[in-house]
C-alpha cells in the first residue's frame, strides 16, 4: 500500500469518527430512539390511567350508584334490609395441612 492510499484512508476513518461515535452520532442517535420510545409507552399507560381517573371522577359527581357502589367494596356498608353474607375462600397454600 502506498503512503497516499494509507493518508486517504487514515482521512476517511478519521470523517467517519463523528458521524458514529462523535456527540451527534448514529450511535447516540439510536440510544435517544430508543428512550424516547420508552418514555412514550410509559406516557401512554399514564394517559390511559388518567382517563380511568377522569371517568371514574365524572361518574363519582354525577351519579349516586358509583357512589354507594364504593361504600359497599370499599367501606363494607349495607342497605337497610339487606343481608350481608360473606363466603370464606379456601386456602390452596401448598405448605398447610
Amino acid at each position: 500500500m502506498n503512503w497516499p492510499t494509507l493518508v486517504l484512508a487514515v482521512l476517511i476513518a478519521l470523517l467517519q469518527y463523528p458521524l458514529w461515535l462523535g456527540k451527534g452520532g448514529w450511535l447516540r442517535v439510536w440510544e435517544h430512539d430508543r428512550n424516547l420510545q420508552a418514555q412514550k409507552e410509559f406516557n401512554q399507560k399514564l394517559e390511559q390511567r388518567n382517563a380511568g381517573l377522569d371517568a371514574e371522577v365524572r361518574d363519582l359527581k354525577a351519579g349516586y350508584e358509583a357512589i354507594e357502589e364504593r361504600a359497599r367494596y370499599e367501606l363494607g356498608m349495607i342497605r337497610d334490609g339487606e343481608v350481608f353474607v360473606l363466603v370464606p375462600q379456601k386456602n390452596t397454600g401448598s405448605g398447610s395441612r
